[in-house]
C-alpha cells in the first residue's frame, strides 16, 4: 500500500465492530511506530498508555466526547464503540511545557492511525475528555499528563472523502444510511507557489 493510500484509508472513523478485539501486541506494534517519530529537540517526552481490556476500554469511552461537527448524533452508536484505546501522554518529569509539544503529540497520533490502517484497524483521535478524570480513573502518576485520546478498532462504517462545495462548508455529515461524508478541499486551493499569491 503506498502513503497515498494509507492516508486516504485512514479516516477519522466513528463505528467499530464489536466481534474484532484489539491485542495488547497490536496496541505495543503501533506504539513503537510512534516511539520512532520526530520529536521536537529530539526531547521524546511523549508516553502511551495502552488501553484493551474491555472494562478499562468502557471507562475511557465514558468520558471521551465524539464528534462535535454532528451534536445530533451519538457516536460512536451503541455496540460500535473502539475494542482499545492508545492514550497519548506527556511526561512532566522530562518537560513540563506541554505547549511546546503539540506537534509531537499530532504526528505520534498520526503515525499511530496510519500504522493502524496498515494492519486494516482505523481510529480517532479524540481531543475532547476531562483530562483530570481520566488521569484518576486510569491512576496515571502525577507526572502523566493525558494530551490526546486515539481510538482504535476495526472499522464499521463508511467514511467518504468529498470535494469542498460551492458553498466553502467543511463541516462533516452523515446520509440517511449512516454514510460519513468528509470535505477535502481542492490540491490547487492548498497549494501556494509565486504564482497564484
Amino acid at each position: 500500500m503506498t502513503v497515498r493510500e494509507l492516508v486516504e484509508k485512514s479516516r477519522s472513523y466513528r463505528g467499530f465492530r464489536k466481534d474484532r478485539k484489539v491485542t495488547k501486541e497490536e496496541l505495543l506494534a503501533l506504539a513503537e511506530c510512534a516511539r520512532l517519530c520526530p520529536s521536537t529537540g529530539n526531547i521524546q517526552p511523549l508516553k502511551y498508555y495502552l488501553a484493551w481490556e474491555t472494562e478499562e476500554v468502557a471507562e475511557i469511552q465514558s468520558l471521551s466526547r465524539w464528534a462535535k461537527g454532528l451534536p445530533e448524533m451519538r457516536l460512536p452508536h451503541p455496540g460500535m464503540e473502539p475494542a482499545a484505546f492508545i492514550v497519548i501522554c506527556q511526561d512532566t518529569r522530562i518537560d513540563p511545557a506541554s505547549g511546546k509539544f503539540q506537534r509531537d503529540v499530532g504526528i505520534a497520533a498520526q503515525t499511530i492511525l496510519l500504522a493502524a490502517a496498515e494492519r486494516g484497524l482505523g481510529g480517532c483521535m479524540i481531543g475532547s475528555f476531562p483530562s483530570g478524570d481520566l488521569k484518576n480513573r486510569l491512576r496515571l502518576p502525577d507526572w502523566a499528563v493525558p494530551m490526546l485520546l486515539v481510538a482504535i478498532g476495526e472499522p464499521a462504517e463508511t467514511v467518504i472523502l468529498t470535494q469542498v462545495g460551492e458553498d466553502g462548508g467543511t463541516g462533516y455529515y452523515r446520509d440517511e444510511e449512516d454514510r460519513h461524508y468528509v470535505p477535502k478541499r481542492r490540491l490547487e486551493e492548498v497549494t501556494l507557489d509565486k504564482f497564484s499569491l
